[in-house]
């Protein structure tokens, strides 16, 4: 009967590909990263088909030809120039007749490309992805096929048609690692196929998939699936259009059908189809849940063109100045992370499997959201956030400014692509237009180009700044608090401080006191030169200030903010190494003290929603030694022990910070305790003193694929220095040296000193820890890995690569085959995110002492607008009316020089004084808590000259002044009252806090 059913199923696809007028040969997508030669050069001739290029170097894609150069050396100064790359391949003698594309993740910077001995296209923005057509320069069966590429990385490319320099070749956030950076694929597909989404060159968009009316607790949705297809065959074909949702585990989950059409020869259409489907697991924050949704086109109900997209199905809304993810407020934690999301020896071209990891650390560490900078990420980096659950902004590109003309359009035409190649990604939440503040009419053009190429994804389109936009979706300052009652707001880079994981603390060898280093272009740069227990407890202050402004404490609220950056960088730095130093990890992804202080405050969707406990530091010190300890923790109280003699309770403050002055170190151990409201323990930590070093420790870090022998494959290894007992020394600065044997490329790790050690044999841990880079050939074996050092027990590895499957240069192994979702966080609770705190009371009208036209200003909800006095101490006030009697408890105030300016102030509800005071700086809103007062009129009045007590310059050590309110400085005012947003708040009756509604 089987037989049977092949042998009719065979018929029936040979008479539909009669119609089609070609040969039976199966859609099919191939990697095709294998099998390249590299020569660094402007080789002549490179392009013909008969060159030689039997002395080139043999390479695997993703491959930068000067990823040597990878924190060896300063951006500024990477290696720039023209290298050709190669390619030797063969073509199914099936395939012959039907359509052939090449599809290019990317490259940087420019390239030129020939088939054969002939021009098939070129690729100039450095940034997306584009594709070519090659069905009619392509040979097949035993005809070799050459692919030549001439790439150019300079600084300075431009644009052949127009002669203009992309707005994003910039030598402060793009690392220049040139060459075919991303990884590529070959496409056969019949002459009737649904197009690829490849806009540049193809001009084509592909598949989309979406869902609407979601009912988020009933698990059910209606899915959306439209197609592009065109026909290339000679004669018009009538087609019926067929779709199947396919869960994580391939099971079949729904099959529905859309129209029936004709399409004539040449023509192009979409064709579309839609179901309710049940039984939906959303994806989520931490929770992947992707589906593959097959795309068919039919002749005589046998499928000739079949399309899988895998995505996920998430329900967004972006109201009243909060961010909802399947019906529950999330409040944006997590890091504005470079696109290169570069590697030591590296570069951005690592294997999907460490994309995975490094992304997946971000969610351990409770981060929700990446916001990629000033360039569109790479696929594979996409890709990895759908399957680890991290939400993220997609940029299209730019640098720091506006632009007008030709600029403008290139970046227009970079968004179009970007959103059509990426808008079946469920993780990408949000499009940003760019890295500043852009004009309404150019707002209203990237809006419209989401309108037209998403209009269905729930993702909201803005820019950086746009506070006082009309169009925008939403905004947000670098360093500072916003907040809004319409869009929301989110602070796009909020701690930009530098600190190396090689520096404790003051305490702790090799003895850097804190904030020690050069100058940074003549300017104080003490920021950029933290050790990490104060790098840890500056990320606990800094996010704090968004934190107290959060959902449930008012109408106009922050949507969070995101630190710069995840990971160290090979970009624009401050400090004295010339490197980014800013990552919660190192380069190879070491988790610092910052990591630790994030994960406690951020495990929740706004308020923490389990109890955390982490001690700053180390407990391996001098005899002698008394220091601050800092604990990071969400419980109420915490109490402090050294060998299980107490402390008593640290002096909390910034919300999650509780410090112990002056502890002597006795060896032993350390631990902290969480208490909640009523005195019950709900979390810990202890640190116990390590032991003298004993010796080494190698692990490769666990993988979810084998070590393959592809070329390109990476296996990244720890190195630890331990005691006897196994842990690890937490001091120890060891130099270790390494031999490797086997079938492996040495490409080592990296350390703070004379080029970085990038590529040495030997080089030191940090802190007792250090990881390297083992890559593979394409001969697979077994690889031994060996460590020593001075005094210290050697340790031995072994690793094993397995084979890996090309024929003639294709392979069917795609570079993120196996990689598994992750789910570990669950689906979206059903309980709410957040409490009221809260109830804001409405202001009605102002009058003031001057200038009472413009009062409404400090109540508009819009931050770049403020009321401000003339001047005179005299008519320093300004009076609200509420729209009802309320017992007035707290006023939270936006002020101008809010960074840097201190105010007297007095505050009266109805003529009676329930304030008086001075105010405090912060990166935004003070709260001031006021004696409980009804009434109705609320005036708020200076009572002397306001003073400046931060010591900063208010310019940032690249010479940027810093943002401190309006573009009014009124730093030099004697009786100025200046106020850009007031609010008024009244306590929650009988001092309840209420559940939030999450519609």
């Amino acid at each position: 009967m089987k037989k049977h059913s092949c042998l009719l199923f065979l018929l029936i696809l040979l008479a539909n590909c009669a119609l089609l007028g070609q040969k039976i040969f199966p859609r099919a997508k191939y990697n095709f990263n294998s099998d390249w030669k590299v020569f660094v050069g402007d080789a002549k001739e490179a392009s013909a088909t008969n060159f030689d290029d039997a002395q080139w170097k043999k390479v695997t894609l993703p491959y930068a030809w000067n990823e040597d150069d990878a924190f060896k050396k300063d951006i500024a100064d990477l290696s720039t120039g023209i290298a050709w790359y190669r390619k030797h391949f063969k073509l199914p003698a099936a395939a012959k007749g039907q359509k052939v594309f090449l599809e290019f993740e990317g490259i940087r910077q420019a390239g030129e490309f020939y088939l054969n001995g002939k021009p098939i296209g070129i690729s100039e923005n450095g940034a997306m992805a584009f594709g070519f057509d090659v069905s009619d320069v392509a040979k097949f069966g035993d005809e070799e096929n050459v692919l030549a590429a001439r790439i150019d990385n300079d600084w300075n490319y431009k644009e052949k048609a127009t002669n203009t320099k992309f707005q994003w070749e910039d030598k402060n956030f793009n690392a220049n690692y040139g060459g075919i950076t991303k990884n590529v694929y070959l496409h056969i597909a019949p002459k009737l196929y649904q197009t690829l989404p490849l806009y540049s060159n193809l001009k084509t968009t592909g598949v989309y998939v979406y869902a609407d009316n979601f009912n988020i607790k009933g698990k059910s949705a209606t899915v959306h699936a439209e197609s592009e297809i065109k026909n290339e065959t000679a004669q018009p074909q009538q087609v019926r259009y067929e779709v199947s949702v396919l869960d994580l585990t391939g099971k079949l989950l729904k099959t529905f059908t859309g129209e029936t059409t004709n399409i004539a020869p040449g023509e192009t259409k979409t064709l579309k189809a839609s179901s309710a489907v049940n039984n939906l697991n959303f994806w989520s924050w931490g929770y992947g849940y992707l589906y593959d949704v097959q795309t068919s086109l039919l002749l005589n109900n046998q499928p000739v063109d079949i399309v899988s997209t895998k995505t996920g199905f998430r329900k967004t809304e972006f109201k009243a100045g909060m961010i909802y993810l399947n019906d529950r407020v999330i409040m944006v934690h997590g890091y504005a992370q470079r696109t290169t999301n570069e590697w030591p020896a590296i570069g951005a071209s690592v294997p999907a499997w460490l994309s995975d990891y490094s992304n997946g650390l971000m969610v351990e560490g409770n981060a929700n959201l990446v916001r990629w900078m000033h360039i569109t990420p790479w696929k594979q980096d996409i890709e990895s956030l759908d399957r680890v659950g991290l939400m993220q902004s997609m940029q299209a590109g730019d640098a720091e400014h506006d632009v007008e003309g030709t600029r403008w359009e290139q970046r227009k035409a970079l968004m179009r692509d970007a959103i059509v190649y990426n808008r079946n990604n469920p993780s990408i939440v949000f499009y940003e237009s760019g890295n500043e503040s852009i004009s309404e009419a150019h707002m209203q053009d990237m809006k419209n180009i989401r309108d037209q190429y998403d209009p269905h994804g729930g993702r909201a389109i803005g820019s950086r700044e746009m506070l006082d936009s009309k169009i925008a979706e939403y905004g947000g300052e670098m360093l500072y608090t916003n907040k809004s009652a319409h869009i929301p707001m989110w602070a796009m880079e909020y701690s930009r401080d530098e600190g190396s994981r090689k520096y404790w603390d003051d305490y702790t060898p090799p003895y850097h006191k804190d904030g020690d280093g050069p100058q940074h272009k003549g300017q104080p740069a003490k920021e950029y030169n933290r050790n990490m227990e104060s790098h840890a407890v500056e990320n606990v202050k800094r996010w704090f200030e968004f934190w107290r402004e959060r959902p449930g404490t008012g109408k106009r609220v922050s949507s969070g903010g995101v630190n710069i950056v995840w990971s160290e960088s090979n970009t624009h730095h401050r400090g004295a190494e010339n490197y980014r130093r800013s990552g919660e990890v190192d380069a190879l992804r070491i988790k610092k003290q910052n990591f630790f202080a994030n994960q406690v405050m951020w495990d929740g969707w706004v308020n923490p929603e389990k109890q955390h406990l982490h001690i700053i530091g180390h407990w391996n010190y001098e005899a002698g030694v008394k220091k601050d300890v800092f604990v990071v923790s969400t419980a109420d109280k915490v109490e402090l022990k050294v060998n299980n003699q107490s402390y008593g309770y640290g002096t909390k403050s910034d919300g999650f910070l509780f410090t112990f002055k002056n502890i002597e170190w006795k060896p032993g151990d350390i631990s902290a305790i969480g208490y909640d409201a009523v005195g019950k323990p709900v979390c810990g930590d202890t640190i116990a003193t390590v032991g003298a070093p004993a010796a080494l420790r190698l692990t490769a870090i666990k993988r979810p694929t084998d070590f393959v022998a592809d070329g390109h494959d990476l296996a990244l290894v720890e190195v630890e220095v331990v005691d006897a007992k196994g842990q690890r020394c937490p001091t120890a600065l060891n130099t270790i040296h390494y031999s490797v044997d086997g079938p492996a490329e040495w490409r080592g790790g990296m350390a703070m000193g004379t080029d970085n050690y990038i590529l040495a044999k030997s080089f030191p841990v940090e802190g007792g820890v250090n990881r390297f880079f083992i890559r593979s050939t394409t001969q697979p074996g077994t690889v031994i890995v060996k460590a020593n050092a001075d005094g210290l027990k050697e340790a031995t590895l072994s690793l094993t690569t397995k084979p890996y499957s090309v024929e003639n240069g294709l392979s069917k192994i795609l570079p993120s085959a196996e990689l598994p979702s992750r789910l570990e966080r669950g689906s979206t609770p059903s309980t709410p995110s957040y409490f009221v705190t809260r109830t804001p009371i409405n202001i009605v009208s102002a009058t003031a002492g001057a200038h009472a036209d413009s009062a409404f200003a400090s109540y508009d909800d819009n931050e770049l607008s403020d009321w401000v006095n003339d001047g005179k101490l005299s008519t320093a006030w300004i009076e609200y009316t509420l729209d009802r009697e309320a017992t007035v408890k707290e006023i939270t105030l936006k002020l101008n020089n809010f960074r840097s300016r201190i105010y007297p102030l007095r505050i009266t509800v109805d003529d009676k004084e329930v304030f008086n005071g001075t105010t405090q700086t912060t990166l935004g809103y003070y709260t001031i808590q006021c004696k409980p007062q009804k009434g109705k009129k609320v005036k708020i009045q200076l009572t002397g000259a306001a003073s400046t007590k931060s010591n900063s310059s208010g310019v940032e050590v690249n010479g940027k002044k810093l943002d401190d309110g309006v573009t009014r400085d009124d730093a030099k005012a004697k009786g100025t009252l200046s106020i850009i947003e007031a609010e008024i708040y009244e306590a929650i009756e009988n001092g309840k806090k209420t559940v939030s509604v999450s519609k």
